[in-house]
């Protein structure tokens, strides 16, 4: 439920303040490159999971929940042949995609 996203929320909010101190300790370069761009896509997670808290999100079936991107590990699927990972699906909105595809 809603108080889960917001516990999950907490916890996001502590890994970011853990890429901030590493990027923050001087890495070498393309490890700062690299922390630069997980940090850009995990403060999008962040505002965004922000919001399904402030909505009062509280079931995976609401659309701000199925609209978004969700990867899953699903050890009963089987990929196509050549397809990505097997078992590695990625859903957005009811539809759901081998990885790598």
């Amino acid at each position: 439920g809603n108080e889960g996203l917001k516990k999950y929320y907490q916890k996001m909010l502590a890994q970011l303040q853990d890429l901030v101190d590493i990027v923050r300790s001087n890495p070498p370069f393309l490890i700062s490159m690299t922390l630069g761009a997980l940090m850009v896509i995990d403060v999008h997670a962040r505002d965004v999971t922000l919001k399904m808290c402030e909505d009062g999100i509280d079931n995976v079936n609401d659309f701000s929940w199925v609209s978004q991107l969700r990867y899953y590990w699903d050890n009963d699927r089987e990929d196509l042949p050549g397809l990505g990972t097997p078992g590695f699906i990625v859903r957005q909105v009811q539809a759901p995609f081998p990885y790598g595809m």
